[in-house]
This record gives structure tokens, C-alpha cells and sequence, in this order.
């Protein structure tokens, strides 16, 4: 299993408890397997979306009102919903956290986080105005140039390598998508 998330413990089925072995059918990773009819529970990676919301010079971070992390700064993101894109759900999270209005632009960043079974992918975002209107996961929603920005207060080493990368694209003159590992 490997991730920090709950083990699957009842089939979703037929409810019935299940074991967690190697399936009879040629895989090769332990599955939660139910007991009574015999479904095979796959455990895949959470996607979590979101974006490098732009103004000028300018980047917009939201201070979290949420666990885990409380009170750090972070860039718009959650995790992806059924039934989105990407990029629908990188443009709903932005909308929901910061209250920005914006156009999304490229995917700038992929970022494995494979111990606890995450992909973080962020598009860059150009603003549209410098007012924001944050829902109830953010404290505040602010405009950080690159030496402003609270680096000691950056909630996850995702967002704080993504913005890294940022800057560093934008010194040099052209923004290209950076596959990132977190090990």
C-alpha cells in the first residue's frame, strides 16, 4: 500500500470485508480484495490542480484557512473533482480560494508526489484584476513579488518548487512545463 491514506477495509460492492493480497490475475501489487464476491479495489493517485495566478510582476497566494497547513501561504489548488478536466478543475479552485478573475493559460508544472500517492499539476493564470474575493478556505488572498514572497511560510514544497521554476522561466524569457519529482 505505501500511502498515508485509510486502507480500504469494506467492498464497495457488496460490503463485505476484504484482504489485501495479490490479485490471481497476473498483477503485481497487493489489492484490497473482497472476501464474499471477490471485486478488486484498485487504489489509484488523487490529482490535485490548480494555478500561478499572474498581475504584472506579481503572483497571487491565498493564506490557508484549512488544515493541513493552517495560516501558510500556498497557490490556488485542491483536488480534482469527477467529471472535470484539468483544467476545469485548476479554474474552479482558483475561483473558489481566491476569488480571482482570470484566463488560463499553459500547464506550467507536473509534480509527483508519489509517497503520498498525489500528482500536482499547475497552469499559469494571467489576471484579469487585482481585486479578489477568497471563499472560506482562505484567510487572505494577496499579490507577492518574487522578494516579497514569504518563503519560510510556503505551505507545501509542491507550490514552493512551482513557483521557483516560475521566477527562474521568467528571468530567462520563456515559460516551458517542468516535470518535478518530490522524493
Amino acid at each position: 500500500m505505501g500511502m498515508l491514506r485509510e486502507p480500504i477495509r469494506h467492498c464497495r460492492q457488496c460490503g463485505a470485508s476484504v484482504v489485501y493480497r495479490i490479485p490471481d490475475d497476473g498483477d503485481t501489487k497487493e489489492r484490497a480484495i473482497c472476501t464474499a464476491c471477490a471485486t478488486v479495489h484498485y487504489e489509484n493517485p488523487l490529482n490535485v490542480v490548480g494555478t500561478v495566478p499572474i498581475w504584472g510582476d506579481k503572483v497571487l497566494l491565498c493564506k490557508r484557512n484549512i488544515e493541513p497547513r493552517w495560516g501558510k501561504w500556498t497557490l490556488p489548488a485542491g483536488f480534482m473533482e469527477l467529471n472535470e478536466t484539468v483544467a476545469e478543475g485548476a479554474a474552479r479552485e482558483t475561483v473558489e480560494e481566491s476569488g480571482a478573475e482570470f484566463e488560463l493559460e499553459g500547464l506550467f508544472s507536473l509534480v509527483n508526489v508519489a509517497r503520498v500517492g498525489q500528482v500536482h499539476l499547475f497552469y499559469r493564470a494571467r489576471l484579469l484584476s487585482d481585486r479578489f474575493n477568497p471563499g472560506f478556505e482562505t484567510i487572505e488572498a494577496r499579490l507577492f513579488a518574487e522578494d516579497e514572497i514569504p518563503w519560510d511560510e510556503i505551505a507545501f514544497r509542491t507550490v514552493k518548487e512551482t513557483l521557483e521554476h516560475y521566477f527562474a522561466d521568467r528571468r530567462a524569457g520563456a515559460f516551458s512545463i517542468h516535470a518535478i519529482d518530490i522524493t
